[in-house]
């Protein structure tokens, strides 16, 4: 006897959260994005249907197979995936959902997706992205891309296509916003008794340090 799982028939399409590269076509003509696990090698459009990753003919997401678009339930969760090293530079999709899916605890492995809105991650230096730039890498065809300021994007001579360039010519809607900007100097969270110790360490320090070079004189 073979086990049936549970059917679903919501109306409308669940939403769902990810991350994944924006990628852009050799031409210019088409954005996209790529995965950070499997199916990284499958770059997809805004609006696609999942294809096998290991090549074979069934439809996505077969029951004995693993292909098919991820997703998972809490946008909290899939931000936390942006805090690896190798992530650092994806960013953040909301999609919908679409055609047959199988529901897990924690997401869904599903057969066609729309993605809806993209969050791009600030720049290296921690200023909020203003554009989207060549990462250095890519795939057969598509060039990777990651989020830039303007002062990083004009200081190394990566030519940036602006948030809404990339919406625009990735189509069907799309809203691309970059993320709130990372606050430099002291970490968060540091109260009025903590900044003062780390003012006297640095204190001490630098006390240390002119001690050091007074004697070094001495001995010259």
């Amino acid at each position: 006897m073979s086990l049936r799982l549970p059917s679903e028939r919501p109306e409308e399409p669940p939403t769902g959260y990810k991350i994944a590269h924006p990628m852009l076509s050799q031409d210019g003509t088409r954005a996209g994005f790529t995965g950070v696990s499997l199916g990284g090698s499958l770059p997809y459009g805004v609006l696609d249907a999942a294809r096998c990753a290991y090549g074979r003919r069934h439809r996505a997401p077969h029951r004995r197979c693993d292909c098919g678009f991820h997703c998972v339930h809490a946008r909290a969760e899939a931000e936390g995936l942006l805090c690896t090293a190798e992530h650092r530079t994806a960013a953040l999709l909301e999609v919908s959902v679409l055609g047959a899916y199988i529901r897990f605890e924690r997401g869904f492995r599903y057969a066609r997706q729309r993605v809806r809105a993209v969050t791009v991650q600030p720049c290296g230096c921690g200023a909020a992205a203003t554009g989207l730039a060549d990462a250095g890498w890519g795939r057969p065809g598509w060039r990777a891309l990651e989020g830039v300021c303007g002062t990083c994007g004009r200081g190394t001579g990566r030519r940036a296509l602006a948030l809404g360039r990339f919406a625009a010519v990735a189509g069907e809607g799309l809203r691309v916003t970059a993320a709130p900007a990372v606050a430099a100097g002291a970490p968060a969270g540091l109260g009025l008794p903590e900044l003062a110790a780390e003012a006297a360490l640095l204190q001490a320090r630098l006390d240390w340090f002119q001690s050091e070079l007074g004697r070094l004189r001495d001995r010259g």
